[in-house]
């Protein structure tokens, strides 16, 4: 395959132009191409007779003129990639009478036009000797940087928060089944760190390196109780225990366990976890950096922990106990106690208490009922019976959290007027970039104005990535409150008040079998 030319030659009245066909499926002469080449040669040519000249598609001499024919030398048009990764060439053949330009002099002209990389001398020479002419030739190539791998963490247990507990037969929680805790023996392998790979510069045809992005070095963070490999690539449990993942930090906690929470303890305060056999007397209190397990009853005490609270029988409150987790709440029952949990709650029954959950709250079970005082869920309360028949004051909530609604309007203003500040400053460093590409030479002070302005477009673009992150993830969550729901399995009596958002109604009748939304800015009730 071959495509078509044209060059000045000498025809039997004057000269004219010579019009080579393509072969073999080649490209034709470019009409723009020729009329540009013979307008630097101030020759004239009709147009319409160049045209007709070229869509025949063959071998011909097109009539320009008197006289002798004009000595053009061999030129060539040069076209450079917007980013600088390749140079494309088109050869125009010398006329008749004109000089046919050397490979020595074509390099000669790339290195003084600064193309020093990746500049493919075979090939331009095989143009030169099959007389490649009016085709585009790529004769010089950039290499592209070769992208690292970041470095990563395997963890080798259940860093989800969010395991369920199991469930019984008739809906209840099978408190010696719960899968809350994630055990490990000494010797265990806890977490392995996959080194990062650095990439590889890369290079425009100028010379310019171009380099990698960022990798991301990652280190294993860890606690007590745990080895370290001397290559720092490996994590190991030195004792039986359990495991969590906080912030990032791998702990392996030692359990303590007692009989009871009494006169004999004390208040209990402890880094890891706490399994207390018996029960937890009433004015005392137990705070654990890891879950808190009680096999008995809580009374009117005080529970803290940095992870779950499991509470096999109970809690009777006395109107003076509170349970508080940063992780989820699972408890038999609770009666007039307070409980905030940063995952979900579940229980049996809920009476006369203050219960607010970071996700969801179940209460199922036999009895699976909520009498009297206020439950609150982000996203989903689900229960059998909701208020009583006895008229006793119930109020269950669920739904968004005004405070990130306001922080989401905020978010958006930010991020619109940084987008505005980005966008100011584009086309004064694009224009700087071309002016350089053209070879303008700029002084010290306009150099440090550059660098200035580049510093604070990126500063400003790294804050617009993160104020984009934010808004995503404050998106994604209000999205899930949008559907916030109150499910009732069983029956709701009258007298309930039901909050989804920022609206609200008091039921007036009996409903059975029936599921709570927001509906064109109600609270609607709709089948299950």
């Amino acid at each position: 395959m071959k495509n078509g030319y044209f060059r000045l030659v000498t025809d039997a009245s004057g000269f004219g132009l010579e019009i080579k066909a393509p072969t073999d499926g080649g490209e034709c002469v470019r009409i723009k191409e020729v009329t540009e080449y013979l307008t630097l040669c101030n020759v004239l040519c009709d147009l319409s007779a160049l045209k007709n000249a070229i869509s025949e598609e063959k071998d011909i001499v097109l009539h320009l003129g008197d006289g002798a024919c004009p000595a053009e030398n061999m030129r060539y048009n040069l076209y450079m990639a917007e980013d600088n990764m390749s140079v494309t060439v088109r050869f125009l053949a010398a006329s008749e009478t004109g000089n046919k330009m050397s490979v020595e002099e074509f390099l000669h002209d790339l290195s003084f036009r600064q193309i020093r990389f990746g500049v493919e001398e075979a090939r331009i020479r095989e143009a030169f000797q099959k007389g490649e002419y009016c085709t585009d030739i790529i004769i010089a190539k950039g290499k592209a940087p070769k992208q690292g791998k970041d470095a990563s963490i395997e963890y080798f247990f259940n860093t989800d928060p969010k395991v369920r507990p199991t469930l019984k037969e008739d809906g209840g929680v099978d408190f010696f089944n719960l899968n809350t805790v994630c055990h490990c023996q000494a010797g265990d392998v806890l977490a392995k760190l996959t080194p990062p790979v650095p990439g590889e510069d890369g290079m425009t045809v100028l010379g310019t390196p171009i380099k990698p992005r960022n990798i991301k070095y990652l280190k294993l963070r860890f606690g007590k109780n745990i080895d370290i490999s001397e290559d720092g690539l490996v994590l190991t449990s030195k004792v039986n225990g359990h495991v969590t993942l906080v912030e990032g930090q791998v702990f392996v906690s030692d359990v303590l366990a007692v009989e009871n929470v009494d006169n004999s303890t004390g208040n209990i305060e402890y880094e890891g976890s706490v399994e207390i056999h018996g029960n937890v007397q009433s004015n005392f209190s137990v705070k654990a950096k890891g879950n808190i397990v009680v096999n008995g009853l809580v009374e009117g005490a005080y529970l803290e922990a940095g992870g779950d609270i499991i509470i096999a029988r109970g809690m009777a409150g006395m109107s003076k106990g509170e349970l508080k987790a940063d992780g989820n709440i699972v408890a038999k029952f609770f009666e007039n106690a307070k409980a905030t949990a940063g995952g979900y709650i579940t229980t049996e029954s809920i009476l006369h208490s203050h219960v607010s959950a970071g996700s969801d709250i179940t209460v199922g079970g036999r009895r699976g009922f909520i009498t009297g005082g206020n439950v609150v869920a982000a996203k989903q309360i689900k229960v059998k019976t909701l208020g009583s028949s006895m008229g006793a004051s119930t109020i269950v909530e669920v739904g968004a959290d005004p405070g990130m609604k306001q922080e989401f309007v905020q978010l958006q203003k930010d991020v619109g007027e940084l987008t505005k500040q980005v966008k100011s400053m584009e086309p004064i460093i694009a224009s700087y970039a071309m002016k350089r590409k053209q070879g303008v030479q700029f002084t010290p002070d306009q150099m440090q104005y550059l660098a200035t302005l580049l510093k604070a477009r990126d500063k400003k673009q790294q804050e617009l990535t993160e104020a984009n992150g934010r808004l995503e993830t404050l998106q994604q969550i209000m999205e899930q409150q949008q559907n916030a729901e109150v499910i009732v399995e069983g029956e709701v009596f009258p007298g309930t008040k039901i909050v989804i958002g920022d609206v609200s109604t008091v039921i007036q009748s009996s409903m059975k079998y029936c599921k709570f939304v927001k509906l064109r800015g109600d609270v609607k009730m709709v089948g299950i």
